[in-house]
């Protein structure tokens, strides 16, 4: 999938980089497809070798375009025809995105040595942010409130902490996480989506998208109008797998988007971590497996910290216990009752008869309800529909 975008003195003009945009633009124009085309030439050679249509002859010896070659080369050259290489980089400029390739010094380190590096970057907000130290924090995009809480958790401790957030702005665990990075304004988060950078999907995430590109950066490897096809999301895994020194997963399928840049991390010799969930809960499938077959083990932003060589934070079991002790009598008791999962408001009172709860004899229900109000006010629970759930 890589190939050498260069002049053969070794510099990239604008005429090889517009007529990059130029191919990206081609439909069904892939990672794979543009590196077959671009083997042995330049973009500018590659692109004309469009515009006269595609024969196999074209395309050298043991190089394959995956599909019906002809029909491809037909439908390129008529799409290739009223294109002006030249408008669309300069489109790209207006709109304030960065086109780079592997010789620019902005292009990205992590990726400029990788087997199936981006043979182009399109950059939105500030690229020197993929040079920090980078954690990519990845999973479902149903996630669950336990996913959601403890991606937004470890977003917001390892920015505070100075490390770059990377995920993909999609639903779920990659908006918590991009969220928590946020939060902590400390290391500028950083995104890889599967779009064009002028397209924000899921619209969802639209706000989120812009905050990110106004803070740290966006990046992908599509041009202007890109539509979010499917296969696009797979290759765009590889990128973020590249760009992080450890990849965590916090919730998923035994299959998925997740558990796909799982395999490209490892590919790579990229560390390789998960967080372990409920035993009941499908999205614990897939880091239970990883666990199981040796990835470390996630219960606070300070594993990672560790495994980065920062240093480490305590667990954040020990710090809820901690701060249980500070509350008043009666609500430790229903903190604790509470337990680490959603609980009915009739198993709470089963459970507070069990406790050895401060007066003795049983609990109203008056003061279970004055209780979770102030533990509600204080951050330290919520609800959800009728169940009571814990609070980071």
């Amino acid at each position: 999938m890589s190939a050498v975008v260069e002049r053969r003195d070794g510099s990239v003009d604008d005429a090889d980089r517009a007529c990059l945009l130029a191919l990206l633009a081609l439909p069904g124009m892939g990672p794979h497809r543009l590196a077959v085309l671009l083997a042995g030439r330049r973009p500018v050679e590659a692109w004309e070798v469009v515009r006269s249509g595609l024969g196999v002859a074209d395309l050298g010896p043991g190089r394959s375009l995956r599909g019906d070659v002809s029909a491809l080369g037909d439908r390129w050259r008529r799409a290739a025809g009223p294109v002006v290489p030249e408008a669309l980089l300069l489109a790209h400029r207006a709109a304030g995105v960065a086109v780079l390739v592997p010789e620019d010094d902005g292009y990205p380190a992590r990726l400029r040595g990788d087997p199936e590096r981006p043979p182009v970057l399109f950059c939105r907000g500030r690229p020197a942010v993929l040079g920090t130290r980078t954690v990519a924090l990845v999973g479902t995009r149903r996630c669950s409130g336990y996913g959601q809480e403890v991606a937004f958790d470890l977003g917001e401790r390892l920015a505070a902490a100075g490390v770059t957030v990377v995920s993909g702005l999609a639903r779920g665990v990659d908006a918590a996480a991009h969220a928590g990075a946020l939060r902590a304004a400390g290391a500028p988060p950083a995104a890889v989506v599967g779009t064009g950078p002028d397209v924000l999907y899921p619209r969802s995430s639209a706000a989120l998208w812009r905050r990110v590109a106004e803070v740290g950066v966006v990046v992908g490897e599509a041009p202007l109008g890109a539509p979010p096809e499917r296969w696009r999301f797979p290759a765009r895994n590889r990128i973020l797998a590249a760009l992080a020194e450890v990849v965590v997963v916090v919730e998923s399928a035994a299959r998925g988007g997740a558990m796909t840049t799982v395999e490209e991390a490892l590919a790579r010799g990229v560390a390789v971590a998960a967080v372990p969930g409920s035993i009941r809960s499908p999205l614990s499938v897939g880091p239970h497996r990883l666990l199981a077959e040796g990835a470390s083990v996630v219960t606070c932003a300070g594993d990672l910290l560790a495994l980065l060589g920062c240093g480490g934070a305590p667990s954040p079991v020990a710090v809820a216990a901690e701060g249980a002790a500070e509350l008043p009598a009666l609500e430790g008791a229903v903190l604790d009752a509470v337990g680490f999962e959603p609980v009915g408001l009739d198993v709470l009172a089963d459970r507070l008869v069990a406790l050895d709860v401060p007066g003795g004899g049983p609990v109203r229900l008056d003061e279970l309800a004055g209780a979770l109000e102030s533990l509600a006010a204080g951050g330290r629970v919520r609800f959800d529909g009728g169940l009571v759930v814990r609070s980071r």
